[in-house]
Order: C-alpha cells, then sequence, then structure tokens
C-alpha cells in the first residue's frame, strides 16, 4: 500500500493502529536510499478532518505538502479520499515499560521529568493533539533519560478544546507516576506536585517547570552502587545479548570436545597439553 503526496510515494511498512476514524502505519518513501522512517496517521473521518484543519494555525500544519515551520509534521496531503498527516517515526521505547524507578536516583527521576516538559512545549502540536498522546502515553524513554513522542494516535476522542491546563495537568500525573516511586525519600517536587495536582493548580507547561526546578533535589554524586546499578538496567538489552553469544559459542565447542571424545576416545587438543606436561622432567633421564 502507498500513499503519494505531491513530492513523495510513501510505501506502508506496518501497521500500528486501525481505529474508526483513522489509521496509523509506519513508512518508508520509495527510492530513498537513508532507511528512514515515517508515521502515518491516515484520517478517513471527514468530521476529524474539519477538526484538525480548524485548529491548524496551532499546529502550523503544512498545505499543500512541505513541513510546517518549528513542527514535528514532516508532511500532510490528500490522498483518495483520505487525509494523511505524516509525522518522524523512531523505534519506541514506552516510558511506561522502561522506566525502572528502582534503579534510579531521585535526581534522575526528576531529569525526566524534566524532559517531558521540555517535548511538550517544542514539539509545537496543538493542545487537543497532545492531550491525546499524553492520554495514551505514547510518550517514550531514550537510554539517555531524553524523552520522545510517538505519533501513532487514535483520533476517536479528538476535543478541540482542550487546552494548556488540560496537557499541564495529564503531563502532572505522569510526572507524579515517575516521582512516586521514590516517595519514601526526601521528595520534595513530588509532595508538591501531588498537592498542587489535586486542585488542578497547574495552567501552563511554565508553572509546571518552575515547581520542579524549585524543590528539585541538589545534584550530588551517586554512589558507586547506585551508578553499576543504573549501568545495568540501561544496558541489559546489551549485556544479555553479549551473555547469549557467548553461551552459544562455549556450548558449540563444549558439543565439538563431546563428539570429538565419542569418534576418537580422547580429545587430540587435551592430549598436546598432557603429552607437553609429561615430558617435563624427563628429558635428562633420556639422554
Amino acid at each position: 500500500m502507498t500513499y503519494q503526496s505531491r513530492d513523495t510515494s510513501y510505501q506502508v511498512i506496518s501497521t500500528i493502529l486501525h481505529g474508526e476514524v483513522n489509521d496509523c502505519y509506519t513508512a518508508r518513501p520509495e527510492g530513498s536510499a537513508d532507511g528512514r522512517e515515517y508515521t502515518l496517521v491516515v484520517i478517513k473521518d471527514h468530521e476529524t478532518v474539519k477538526t484538525l484543519m480548524e485548529v491548524r494555525s496551532d499546529i502550523h500544519l503544512p498545505h499543500d505538502g512541505g513541513e510546517g515551520r518549528d513542527s514535528v509534521i514532516v508532511d500532510s496531503f490528500t490522498n483518495g479520499g483520505v487525509y494523511v498527516i505524516v509525522f518522524p517515526y523512531r523505534q519506541e521505547r514506552p516510558l511506561d515499560r522502561f522506566f525502572v524507578g528502582e534503579a534510579y536516583t531521585l535526581q534522575r527521576c526528576e531529569d525526566i521529568c524534566t524532559n517531558l516538559m521540555l517535548t511538550c512545549i517544542g514539539c509545537n502540536l496543538p493542545y487537543p493533539l497532545l492531550y491525546l498522546i499524553l492520554e495514551q502515553h505514547l510518550i517514550n524513554l531514550a537510554r539517555d533519560d531524553s524523552i520522545y513522542m510517538s505519533y501513532g494516535v487514535d483520533l476517536k476522542e479528538l476535543d478541540r478544546s482542550r487546552t494548556e491546563r488540560d496537557c499541564a495537568v495529564k503531563c502532572a500525573d505522569i510526572m507524579l507516576s515517575v516521582l512516586e516511586t521514590k516517595s519514601d525519600q526526601k521528595n520534595i517536587s513530588y509532595e508538591l506536585l501531588s498537592k498542587k495536582s489535586a486542585n488542578n493548580s497547574y495552567s501552563r507547561f511554565t508553572e509546571l517547570y518552575r515547581d520542579l526546578r524549585i524543590a528539585a533535589t541538589p545534584v550530588k554524586k551517586r554512589r558507586l552502587l547506585v551508578r553499576v546499578r543504573s549501568f545495568f538496567y540501561r544496558n541489559s538489552d546489551r549485556l544479555f545479548g553479549i551473555l547469549f553469544w557467548v553461551s552459544l559459542i562455549l556450548g558449540i565447542v563444549a558439543l565439538i570436545l563431546l563428539v570429538t571424545h565419542l569418534v576418537w576416545g580422547d580429545v587430540p587438543f587435551f592430549r598436546l597439553f598432557f603429552n607437553s606436561f609429561k615430558n617435563i622432567g624427563t628429558e635428562s633421564l633420556q639422554q
């Protein structure tokens, strides 16, 4: 399946979502040599398209193709009766699954929360769309603790009345879930955010950022044990991969030695060392 814009033909690679009002796919431009992939949000409901067009001044939606100013949107176009919005694609590392609270210090948890806010501010998405991304937990945690979004969003509940206040409150909820893992420590940031979130006090991301910076724990050198444990969790996939290949190689070597023993009655490789040790100290007696 392909979707043709004015300048590019996008070849669908895989399906992310089949929804009532929109579908989402990963795609690659035909003839592209760099291997870059994109997320296609294919909107098939006309009312949803109308809602998005009504907020296009906020989203800096590109018209007739082309990238919008300061927007994460790469392209947008009409194709065969559907409206397609093109976002960059990056392999998902969902925050809900890759965040391991017990392996992180309070400072790192606060840094992750700060990165989440900066990502929300910098993406330049309209608040109705940003709210859905936060609500559907399309938030990813990179290995360096930076935050990035996925765009395979279900637009069924798109509500153009959502404002920055709604997004800030939703962002605060996600931040509290991160900071809650350190609630047994002197976690001033968690106490402050939970108290103000309970009253829906946040109306802007800047207010959220200010409170987190004020209450954040001072930078301290982490203990060696904490650093080692954090390194293990961050690189667990790579370490287990190395362990797998080492185990496989050792298993193959053991199998070869077993087959050699069954065929020749012993292992010639071991005989080389055995004979060398047997001759030690006997050379002078044989002369």
